[in-house]
């Protein structure tokens, strides 16, 4: 699954935010995201294992907890994802520059 779509979803990318922190316990993070988007923990449990299915969160037992972390490759991975996106938006936004000076050029040719 592509990184972007992984964190598409706003309750994945908010366990990735609190994650960014530091590892947390499967409880701690679920008691957030659960109070902030009205979801079950059953619900949290699914997100929680797309992530670290998909490689953006490990975890492991801790006593009777599971600790998750992310995964610091992941976020390299997305910068080199946002970095592609940010060349063409550049690009882009570098030609809508000139056609806007092209258009403002043109309208004081033509105003008499």
């Amino acid at each position: 699954m592509h990184a972007l779509d992984i964190l598409g979803d706003p309750v994945r990318r908010r366990l990735v935010e609190l994650l960014a922190a530091g590892d947390q316990s499967a409880g701690e993070v679920s008691r957030v995201v659960e109070r902030e988007f009205g979801i079950s923990q059953p619900a949290v449990a699914r997100h929680l294992r797309v992530l670290r299915e998909a490689g953006f969160v490990a975890s492991r037992p801790e006593g009777a907890r599971r600790i998750y972390r992310l995964e610091p490759l992941v976020i390299d991975q997305l910068q080199d994802q946002v970095d592609r996106y940010r060349s063409l938006w550049n690009q882009r936004l570098d030609a809508l520059e000139t056609e806007i000076a092209r258009g403002k050029r043109a309208r004081k040719e033509n105003t008499p």
